[in-house]
């Protein structure tokens, strides 16, 4: 039997205040939309995923939003969008370790050995990795050389050209830019219990590999592979077109 390691990372995250871990705020992704070619094609995970209360149809206004195609439906997640991810997990029957920070892969023994930032090592026979590409990019060994009483959430996402104006700012320059747009948009706001102010420098995928081929196989044995929607485009239904065919490389290569 060969021993499989998924290695998940990105944006689909969901945060918690630290005065009440029950106020939510999704940081990364906060809606998911549905095209009607993808609300057809993908029918059976978002039936499962809204019969599960996992998702629930977007009814509330949102500032500037941008409907690109007639028939497009948009869901939001009301345990937050990391609750997508852990409801497959669960499904999936697999063990599941949080919080392990992948610093090197190397090809040992006709195996993978992973090693954690925090110092441990594990060998496996495949490995799937799901990390933004830069990420993968930055690991280090063998790899390189392959290329209610709960208070209120808000969430203050900028436009792209503003995120990419102010990459390289300090956090606590660019906070009060935000908040004084925000006091803008919502007068009178009371003052927050907490603040939390990210920088995605991999957000949105802007230019995915030539052809959208779902995957990257980057060593056949033992077998690492590559996916996410860097391999496909940028969205919820990107990331199911990606785990689809890496599905598929493993039932051909098991």
């Amino acid at each position: 039997m060969s021993l499989l390691c998924i290695f998940l990372g990105g944006r689909m995250t969901t945060s918690r205040s630290p005065h009440d871990l029950k106020c939510t705020a999704d940081l990364g992704a906060q809606y998911i939309t549905a095209t009607p070619f993808y609300a057809k094609k993908h029918q059976r995970f978002y039936d499962e995923l809204l019969q599960c209360e996992i998702l629930k149809p977007l009814v509330a206004p949102v500032e500037g939003m941008m409907i690109k195609e007639e028939g497009t439906c948009n869901f939001v997640t009301p345990q937050g969008v990391a609750s997508i991810i852990k409801h497959y997990l669960k499904e999936s029957g697999s063990d599941v370790n949080y919080d392990s920070h992948v610093h090197h892969i190397y090809f040992k023994n006709r195996r993978w050995e992973v090693s954690r930032k925090a110092g441990s090592s594990e060998q496996f026979d495949i490995v799937i990795l799901t990390m933004p590409v830069p990420q993968i990019l930055q690991l280090e060994g063998n790899i390189v050389n392959y290329s209610s009483a709960i208070g209120p959430s808000i969430v203050v996402h900028t436009s792209v050209s503003f995120g990419v104006e102010n990459l390289e700012r300090n956090k606590d320059e660019v906070q009060p830019l935000i908040l004084e747009q925000l006091e803008k948009v919502l007068p009178g706001l009371p003052k927050p219990a907490s603040i939390k102010c990210q920088k995605w420098r991999f957000s949105q995928v802007a230019q995915a590999v030539v052809d959208s081929p779902g995957y990257m196989i980057l060593n056949t044995k033992p077998l690492l592979i590559c996916g996410g929607d860097g391999f496909t485009h940028s969205n919820f239904d990107g990331c199911i077109d990606s785990a689809l065919k890496i599905v598929d490389v493993l039932t051909s290569n098991l």
